[in-house]
């Protein structure tokens, strides 16, 4: 028996995301993407929206560990293991008409989140699988969620969600207590909860059900397209796909209100929604680039800046330069102990005994081949079976701390930090990788460019720091531990001069304290002007157990032991 959703009608709160989730059960088209921290109910309202779809909708819950097969469709194993070719359907085709619902979808495989986006925007699904074909609509509310702490979207696949916003748990005492009492009454009989709130949820139906009969029927005319082009430009987003979410968006909104037009209050409800993930927010504004070219002060103006708050921020651009790649190289035994007829490219493994064949990812090529092999005919048998390895879902986050305070002040100290870090970058990040940026100066540190795939964000981020001010080093070291996840790894540029404290304590000591707190690979990259501060740079090093290297021996460098590979 299926366990009861949670009523929709019941949620507290969350006006945004009743909106959103409302929105896309008039138009399928709309997409849905929720962001924001564990435990903030996004699952819940997920899985509700099914409950006020009509005709029994499916909800379908998208493993991060599936399968092409298992998503999209592929042969039936059993029925050709039988001599028989047929195809079987894929949780899209179970979705239709439903819910697919992705929890982490920023966890999931590259190609599966390609093919699951084209999918939910054209409502047709077309299967290429193992030499046989077959299409069928699929038409479903795609949802996706995920907490950013564990990673981004390519800005590509971002925009293909129609809507975006971000949930969060409510503060407000009263609030939070009557979504923990209502939660409570729903554990403990989930029957008679969801039987207290069916009257409302029946009456949502029925309202969702006029709305989309009455979306087909709403005119749109040129002054609403002009409001919705003016918006987006506006906000600097240049994709046609915002315009024509906001325009199917604000029909679906009209609709529910029972009307066949669109009003301005339309527009504006639904124009956050639509905005909230395309607009950029992690580019830096350059600053005036004569600064760039002022004379550089010499070593006593840069203590002295040191200690000024006040200092006049300068931009120094960066100096070309070369760095080794921090990756680490993948093994190339992944192969080892299969068949010597398996190239490295073949990347099936030999089906596991006691596994249920339905599944696996079937490589029927290498499959045949085998069978030809060990019989000398091209029959299946199930000791012949490869399957292909699974699609690997995330890179590494590079977290780079860069210290542009005023102890990095002469000018072509602060190009070199820079032309290293934004070197290494380049020669390290792949596409599945992501990069954020932290700089610390003056008073505390700042996340100048939050974890993106984005890899010119993080170039254009690392070109207009502003150099000058004090050297927040505890801060900065605290901050880049709210960044590291599983797969992080911490490339620090100082000179290891950090004369802020988190409160009214030794700086240094918080510097240490804060080092210790960090758990993942790290790079020190010591950037003074000589050895003086040499062992200071080597023991915070030592408390963050990191690699350390001078700036000016980095090209010379191998670091490619430094990240284990994923």
């Amino acid at each position: 028996m299926t366990p009861a959703a949670y009523p929709f009608t019941a949620i507290v709160g969350q006006p945004e995301l009743k909106l959103a989730l409302l929105l896309a059960s008039v138009d399928w088209r709309l997409s849905v993407l929720l962001k924001g921290d564990r435990g903030s109910g996004k699952s819940t309202a997920a899985r509700a929206l099914a409950g006020i779809l009509p005709a029994n909708a499916p909800f379908v819950n998208l493993p991060i560990g599936a399968t092409e097969d298992r998503l999209l469709g592929g042969l039936d194993i059993t029925r050709a293991l039988a001599g028989e070719a047929i195809l079987k359907c894929g949780l899209i085709d179970e979705a239709h008409g439903g819910v697919l619902y992705i929890d982490e979808v920023n966890l999931l495989a590259d190609p599966l989140t390609d093919a699951l986006l084209d999918v939910a925007s054209s409502g047709r699904h077309y299967i290429e699988r193992d030499g046989l074909s077959a299409a069928a609509e699929a038409r479903f509310v795609l949802l996706g969620s995920m907490n950013i702490e564990e990673g981004a979207l390519r800005p590509q696949l971002l925009d293909r969600f129609a809507l975006a916003l971000d949930v969060s748990a409510p503060l407000a005492v009263e609030e939070r207590a009557s979504i923990a009492a209502a939660r409570l009454r729903f554990d403990s009989d989930p029957v008679g909860f969801c039987a207290a709130f069916e009257t409302e949820q029946q009456q949502l139906r029925e309202t969702i059900v006029m709305a989309r009969s009455l979306a087909a029927d709403i005119s749109v005319d040129s002054g609403a397209l002009r409001e919705i082009a003016s918006a987006v430009t506006d906000a600097g987003v240049r994709s046609l796909r915002a315009d024509l979410a906001a325009l199917r968006a604000a029909v679906a909104r009209a609709a529910l209100n029972g009307r066949k037009e669109i009003l301005t209050e339309d527009i504006e409800s639904v124009m956050p929604l639509v905005l909230h993930h395309r607009t950029r927010r992690d580019t830096p504004h350059p600053l005036d680039p004569q600064a760039s070219r002022e004379k550089p002060p010499d070593r006593l103006q840069c203590e002295n800046a040191e200690a000024s708050s006040g200092a006049q921020d300068r931009i120094f651009l960066p100096q070309p330069q070369q760095a080794p790649e921090l990756r680490a190289r993948i093994a190339e035994a992944k192969l080892r102990g299969r068949s010597a007829q398996l190239s490295e490219k073949a990347a099936a493994v030999s089906f596991p005994q006691g596994k249920s064949a339905e599944t696996g990812a079937l490589d029927v090529v290498v499959s045949l081949k085998q069978a030809f092999r060990n019989t000398g005919a091209a029959a299946l048998h199930a000791d012949h079976l490869a399957f292909r390895e699974p699609l690997a879902t995330s890179g590494i986050r590079f977290i780079f701390v860069v210290d542009s305070s005023g102890s990095h002040a002469a000018q072509q100290r602060m190009r070199a930090v820079k032309g290293a870090a934004a070197a290494l970058l380049e020669s390290s990040l792949d596409r599945k990788d992501e990069v954020a940026v932290i700089s610390f100066r003056g008073p505390k540190a700042e996340i100048v460019l939050e974890p993106c795939r984005d890899v010119e964000a993080a170039l254009r981020a690392l070109e207009f720091l502003p150099t000058g001010g004090r050297t927040p080093l505890a801060h900065a070291l605290e901050l880049a531990q709210s960044l590291v996840t599983s797969a992080a790894l911490l490339i620090l540029l100082t000179d290891g001069r950090g004369n802020v404290p988190l409160s009214n304590g030794d700086p240094w000591k918080d510097a240490l304290n804060a080092a210790e707190r960090l758990h993942c690979p790290s790079v020190l990259i010591d950037s003074s002007l000589d050895s003086s501060t040499t062992n200071a740079t080597n023991a915070l090093a030592s408390a963050m157990q990191a690699r350390w290297i001078r700036l000016d021996e980095l090209s010379g460098e191998t670091l490619l032991s430094i990240v284990r590979p994923l």
